[in-house]
């Protein structure tokens, strides 16, 4: 498995956590977990965009890893 495959599937992860985040944070009830859950799901989305980022990098750098 090559560097570029492996970071673009961890983004598909990060994706997947942030999306399941965002359905945890819509169907508690409690809103101190809400708000937990939309803290953790922002970090996720931050470390998402610089994820997206890197995989931009990559395929500009190494054309082998598209």
């Amino acid at each position: 498995m090559t560097v570029g495959s492996q970071v673009k599937g961890c983004f598909s992860s990060i994706k997947s956590i942030e999306a399941t985040l965002q359905t945890l944070a819509a169907k508690t009830a409690d809103q101190e977990q809400q708000t937990a859950f939309k803290q953790v799901e922002q970090i996720i989305s931050e470390v998402k965009n610089d994820l997206q980022h890197q995989v931009i990098q990559l395929t500009k750098d190494e054309p082998q890893y598209k």
